[in-house]
């Protein structure tokens, strides 16, 4: 029997060893392309030929003519695939599709700084019956504590009580008290409505923060009446009105966190989408909770639940702003959508800019303690990017084409 070629075996493959090679070559390429752009280049240097000496020439006697050079094609500029991974340089903005984008995210800056009015916090206290989401919590919280105690001694909840404080905040939020609204019923006979387009805010609209109002006809023939669906971006009415959509639910399900203690951030998507994420001091990271989707922690639910092609998400909170797509999209070649509205590096500048104005009244303590949370939050990103990259090479067997697993299909729970 002819002999075979051994197939190197595949359990031999830790994902563990491949991430650190991986973090390993970024780091080399990373250091050698700052190394190479920062060396400087003489033609003296670079000519391959030693500089001709002057010397006598007989009068009839030519000089031999030097070598001529090879003409080569001036050096191509470097793609963005070989500098993605460079270190961003803060810039500000320079033209007008970027000035543009500095002044939206500049203004959606003030959306979570409405979150510490003391008078709409002690507004959203009155209606959450605080009696059962506390019961609830404790209850769950509870139950984790002897689910770790049985792993062993040093094992921790997987959640702390705030965190089942929110928990059962988003469950009674959800199932009982808003409402998602698409076409609102008649205001007259309760029958459907049809969509007429958008029109005016009345001044009494306009001061509840509605600078868009829907307008929508009963549909049956005998009532044909009228009615308004103000967007209202005022939290105080949201409390009233307890109906909403995407926008109207994750604004009031903030503000209701915040009003229990939690630290929150508004997080808008460019692709029409918000939501909301909280801090939980038990795993010391931010946390994706979606009130119309009763979803916690569960950030791919958009890409790799909805399919759904995301280019920004950035959060807001009152001490300032965070590009936090990498969490949300974790296959930018699957599930990134073009981020053309500004250069990276403007990017970088602008959040900056807005974390500097939300902090500047901060004490030096709280200042030192969310710079160490940039820093920590920056890691958690960063392996978010290493372990997609790192997931990709472990799916590819050895023969170069990929696997496909049934485990692929399934949409992780993180």
């Amino acid at each position: 029997m002819a002999d075979q070629d051994p197939q190197p075996p595949s359990q031999h493959l830790n994902p563990h060893e491949l991430t650190q090679q991986f973090e390993q070559l970024l780091r080399t390429r990373r250091l050698n392309a700052l190394s190479d752009r920062g060396r400087p280049r003489h033609p003296a240097q670079t000519s391959p030929y030693p500089t001709p000496t002057p010397s006598r020439q007989s009068s009839h006697h030519a000089p031999h003519p030097p070598p001529r050079l090879a003409q080569h094609n001036p050096p191509a500029l470097p793609s963005y695939s070989s500098l993605r991974n460079m270190p961003k340089v803060p810039s500000p903005p320079q033209d007008d599709r970027s000035l543009r984008f500095r002044n939206l995210l500049v203004s959606l800056s003030f959306k979570p700084t409405h979150y510490e009015n003391p008078g709409l916090l002690d507004e959203a206290l009155a209606v959450i019956p605080l009696d059962r989401i506390y019961g609830e919590a404790e209850d769950e919280s509870q139950l984790l504590q002897a689910q770790a105690a049985s792993i062993g001694p040093n094992a921790k909840p997987e959640w702390g009580y705030q965190d089942c404080v929110i928990r059962a905040l988003l469950r009674w939020f959800k199932r009982i008290f808003f409402s998602f609204v698409n076409n609102p019923p008649c205001p007259v006979c309760a029958a459907p409505t049809v969509a007429l387009g958008m029109t005016t805010p009345t001044p009494e609209e306009k001061a509840r923060s509605a600078t868009r109002v829907e307008l929508y006809r009963c549909s049956a023939s005998h009532c044909r009446a009228f009615e308004r669906f103000p967007r209202y971006g005022d939290v105080w009415t949201l409390l009233q009105t307890r109906r909403g959509r995407c926008g109207e639910w994750a604004d009031c399900f903030s503000m209701l966190c915040r009003a229990v203690g939690g630290r929150v951030r508004w997080v808008w998507n460019a692709e029409d989408h918000v939501w909301t994420e909280v801090y939980s001091e038990q795993q010391k990271r931010w946390i994706h909770v979606d009130a119309c989707e009763e979803a916690w922690d569960n950030p791919r639910l958009y890409t790799e639940g909805w399919g759904k092609k995301m280019s920004y998400c950035i959060a807001f909170s009152a001490e300032g702003a965070t590009d936090v797509t990498r969490r949300y999209v974790r296959d930018a070649g699957k599930h990134g959508a073009d981020r053309n509205r500004c250069p990276e590096e403007v990017l970088v500048w602008i959040t900056d800019e807005i974390k500097k104005l939300r902090r500047e009244n901060l004490s030096k303590e709280d200042r030192r303690r969310v710079i160490y949370e940039d820093h920590r939050e920056e890691k958690e990103l960063r392996g978010y990017v290493v372990r997609a990259l790192a997931a990709e090479i472990g799916r590819i067997n050895l023969s170069g084409q990929p696997t496909t697993s049934g485990e692929e299909q399934k949409l992780p729970e993180r």
